[in-house]
């Protein structure tokens, strides 16, 4: 991977990090497309970009976010990150193996299209609009969606941690901001394991110029993160998630096309080939 497609990739992820489209899916798409090929690095850029993009959460928000005379708040997120830690540790061949596959990916790209597509019509009454007002009980189980994401691939973590926290009678707002605090901790976990697997198995990976490449992504993804929240909250509040809808079908439908007509995506191998496996 060189520096232009580093860029490429931080920009990718920094405006679909917050947007419930999958920034995994998104950066798994974009890898072929500029001819980035899949290796231990790639893997670890992935997962880091990504809390440097949530960075941006901790800058825009950091009035609410070290405001620590509401220190339930942060025992919330804890309790929050605990299904997702728990679910990442025991389904992690499920895990690799469906991250390896792109019909996969845009199949679940789709279905969470459809999802998003009536969602607005579930949630008409919310009744919670401060993260004050959130209970242990209601952090829990938005936790218990985020497994939803890392279970499925293309999904997007934000998109399911949102609809989780509709589901509990957060507002659309809120539920959005929980989804972006509930982000750092368990991308700063998983960016912590993405080195330690890195060290431990491929440490010549670590060598001054990937580093120096994950720095330039890491400031990209950040600057654009801090654009990218600020519409999503905005458009939100005032439209909803079926445009969102609409572009993940799209997007899925697109790859699968391509896919199964060996175009661009021909090296990536069919999640059924791994079913076998996963026994």
């Amino acid at each position: 991977m060189d520096y232009l497609q580093t860029i490429i990739l931080a920009i990718v992820e920094g405006i679909t990090e917050f947007l419930p489209i999958s920034s995994t899916a998104h950066m798994k798409i974009s890898n072929p497309l500029i001819g980035v090929t899949p290796d231990a690095f790639t893997d670890m850029f992935e997962i880091v970009v990504q809390l440097a993009a949530i960075a941006a959460v901790v800058v825009l928000y950091y009035k609410k976010f070290f405001d620590f005379k509401k220190i339930d708040f942060y025992f919330k997120l804890v309790l929050a990150v605990i299904p997702a830690v728990i679910g990442g540790f025991f389904l992690k061949k499920h895990i690799d193996a469906s991250l390896a596959s792109l019909n996969f990916i845009a199949i679940v790209m789709i279905a969470g299209g459809v999802v998003l597509l009536f969602i607005d019509n579930f949630f008409k009454n919310p009744q919670i609009n401060t993260e004050s007002k959130i209970t242990y009980q209601q952090s829990f189980i938005i936790g218990c969606f985020q497994v939803l994401s890392i279970v499925f691939p293309g999904l997007s973590r934000s998109a399911a941690t949102i609809v989780g926290g509709m589901s509990q009678s957060l507002t659309r707002r809120v539920a959005a901001e929980f989804s972006f605090f509930l982000a750092v901790p368990t991308m700063i976990a998983a960016s912590a394991k993405s080195f330690l697997d890195v060290y431990k198995k491929s440490p010549e990976v670590l060598n001054m110029d990937n580093m120096t490449k994950l720095g330039v992504g890491s400031i990209v993804a950040f600057i654009v993160a801090l654009v990218a929240v600020k519409f999503f909250i905005s458009y939100l509040q005032k439209h909803g998630f079926k445009v969102f809808g609409y572009y993940r079908i799209v997007l899925g439908i697109i790859v699968l096309l391509l896919f199964y007509k060996n175009i661009v995506f021909h090296d990536f191998p069919n999640f059924i080939n791994f079913l076998p496996t996963l026994k």
